[in-house]
């Protein structure tokens, strides 16, 4: 089994309300603040979701985030290199971190076991 195709994009920022000015400015509404420093942003046009994440450490990263029906099922045909093996996380998915043939890092999100996921998804890597 593959992915299911693009569920979202992570966005760290150094701004939280800058960047988040931003997406809004681009069509996006807020569907999910933490209070910390992130949210989930979605466009009423539909399409993937952004989840923004402030980070004040280390180099500022963007990646997609894809969507896998089944964590343990997950079998492309070609081996990933994985930074980061299927690990539940605080908002209710599993998620694996990949590296692209260039390093770049890529998200794969997956209900948890017996159903538990969190329909606002979003990743905060």
């Amino acid at each position: 089994m593959t992915t299911e195709g693009f569920d979202g994009f992570l966005v760290e920022t150094r701004n939280y309300g800058a960047t988040a000015a931003f997406w809004k400015s681009l069509g996006f509404e807020s569907v999910l603040e933490t209070g910390h420093g992130s949210g989930q942003w979605v466009h009423p046009a539909g399409g993937p979701y952004v989840f923004i994440v402030e980070q004040h450490e280390g180099e500022l990263t963007t990646h997609p985030i894809l969507r896998v029906a089944d964590a343990e099922a997950f079998a492309p045909d070609r081996a990933p290199d994985f930074a980061q093996p299927f690990t539940p996380t605080h908002w209710g998915v599993s998620q694996a971190l990949v590296r692209d043939p260039d390093g770049r890092t890529v998200a794969l999100e997956a209900p948890l076991p017996g159903g538990q996921d969190d329909a606002q998804g979003g990743g905060d890597a």
